[in-house]
């Protein structure tokens, strides 16, 4: 990675994995500036994982749209944002488990969620079931 400030090379100085998140976290310095920075690297799903339609069509998973159908189950809530974030961080983390040679099928990310949400909320959960094929 270059520096945020000059463009030079850094180096890693501390880094620890975000299982939560499904991330990492880096303490970066750069080689030429010495200025330190913090640097958060993600999957990006949508290159990695593709998924399955009922009408087997194929297409790249998208976090966004997982975390915005979350988000609408859980508007009820105060902390609905967070709530869904935190929710979407645990459907991906157990998807990982049924992607097979990186293709998802959607009935099994559906499933995935509505237990998610039955734990979480009953009301986001039958909010969920009403929206999506169960």
């Amino acid at each position: 990675m270059v520096c945020v400030y000059c463009d030079g090379k850094t180096r890693v100085t501390n880094s620890r994995l975000q299982k939560r998140a499904n991330s990492v976290w880096r303490r970066r310095e750069c080689v030429k500036c010495g200025s330190v920075f913090t640097s958060i690297e993600t999957i990006h799903y949508g290159h990695v994982w593709l998924v399955n339609s009922s009408q087997q069509h194929l297409k790249p998973f998208s976090v966004q749209k997982l975390q915005l159908s979350i988000y609408r189950s859980c508007q009820h809530r105060p902390n609905a944002l967070t709530d869904a974030q935190g929710l979407t961080d645990t459907v991906i983390q157990k998807m990982r488990s049924s992607a097979r040679k990186g293709v998802v099928d959607s009935q099994a990310i559906t499933d995935i969620v509505q237990v998610s949400l039955n734990r979480f909320d009953t009301a986001a959960s039958v909010h969920y079931a009403a929206h999506h094929r169960i």
